[in-house]
């Protein structure tokens, strides 16, 4: 039961974010949508706080179940869009409130997940020294999170998924070359 009263307060909260901002949105607002009392509401979470933690660690826990392995640049920044495409006008009024920093965490999480994933699924047979895939992964990682950061900034415009794919199409290749650079020396 309370599982499924957490799952319920996790739910009821997303519908809302995808409404409103979130500093529109209270504890009562939330136990009204999902049918509970504000007990049960404390009983799962501290505050609106914590319950948007809790989401941002369930969903990118759930996308790294989702992708045990990665095997392009196009699907390692499909992975880091997933959720946000799923929920925009929630990202979206996640990533403009004061608790910014859980989102930012959790994509940075998630960021390093998919490159790692993705790096060490397609160069398994590479022999590269642990420093510079490290090394490459921050900066995939770091590229793949500010891609993301950018189009929030943007305003989540439709057409900067195209650009996305545009991007990865352009830098096809880079990984390798990379990978190839650090046999090299």
């Amino acid at each position: 039961m309370a599982n499924f009263t957490s799952k319920a307060i996790k739910e009821s909260f997303i519908k809302l974010l995808n409404e409103k901002p979130m500093n529109k949105i209270s504890v009562k607002d939330i136990v009204e949508d999902c049918g509970i009392n504000r007990n049960s509401f404390y009983y799962h979470f501290q505050d609106i706080p914590a319950l948007l933690e809790e989401i941002v660690e369930d969903e990118a826990a759930a996308i790294i179940e989702k992708y045990p392995s990665i095997n392009t640049l196009d699907e390692c920044f499909h992975t880091a869009f997933e959720f946000a495409l799923k929920n925009k006008r929630a990202t979206f009024h996640i990533y403009k409130s004061v608790n910014r920093d859980f989102f930012e965490n959790g994509l940075m999480k998630l960021c390093e997940y998919v490159v790692s994933t993705y790096i060490n699924t397609a160069f398994s047979e590479a022999n590269v020294n642990n420093k510079d895939k490290e090394i490459l992964i921050r900066f995939i990682k770091c590229e793949c999170f500010g891609l993301v950061i950018e189009w929030l900034n943007s305003g989540m415009p439709d057409d900067a998924i195209n650009d996305l794919l545009r991007i990865t199409e352009l830098c096809k290749g880079l990984s390798e070359e990379l990978i190839r650079r650090s046999q090299n020396v």
